[in-house]
């Protein structure tokens, strides 16, 4: 119990961090690799990555969270298939079920990924940030989402950043963020 626990807490550290991670998954992600990549905010596969969550097969359940974050991304009736059969998804079925975002090839894997995260980190940090924490609350029973989102939309409408946005937009310009 202390490590899931344990496993837990640093997957959850993950998934509430403010700046985005991502899982570039090239192989097998199984148990706590599959695990691990469903914590980060969104994965990218090649097209010979493999998922599954085989610990029925050990007499084991999942621990660090496997079982609430799939049955979140790819819904109750196919989380409890994977779940329960142990089987693995290839990267097109993983697309398919909405596990993954997006599928190519193993070259294109690490550019992929950075041409997301570019795209992301042009963005102005708070706010992606205050779109992170609202997303997470979707699935905290204790946070009421709709109050989360209004405080995180205020917080950020204060901002220089947001003031840099509306500005780059008027004069037809890329906005230039500080994170601020």
């Amino acid at each position: 119990m202390a490590m899931a626990k344990k496993g837990q807490d640093i997957f959850f550290r993950i998934e509430r961090s403010a700046k985005p991670i991502v899982a570039a998954v090239n192989g097998f992600a199984l148990g706590g690799g599959c695990e691990l990549a469903m914590s980060c905010h969104f994965r990218i596969a090649s097209d010979n990555a493999r998922f599954g969550q085989p610990e029925v097969n050990l007499g084991l359940i999942p621990g660090y969270g496997g079982t609430q974050r799939l049955v979140q991304l790819v819904g109750k009736g196919k989380a409890m298939e994977l779940l329960m059969s142990a089987n693995m998804l290839d990267a097109a079925a993983a697309l398919q079920w909405g596990l993954v975002n997006h599928v190519c090839t193993q070259e294109q894997l690490i550019e992929q990924c950075k041409q997301i995260l570019n795209t992301i980190i042009s963005k102005a940090p708070l706010a992606v940030a205050g779109c992170i924490k609202a997303a997470n609350a979707v699935y905290d029973e204790t946070v009421n989402g709709f109050e989360l989102e209004i405080n995180e939309f205020g917080n950020c409408f204060g901002t220089a950043d947001m003031k840099e946005g509306v500005g780059a937009f008027l004069e037809k310009r890329k906005p230039a963020f500080k994170g601020a």
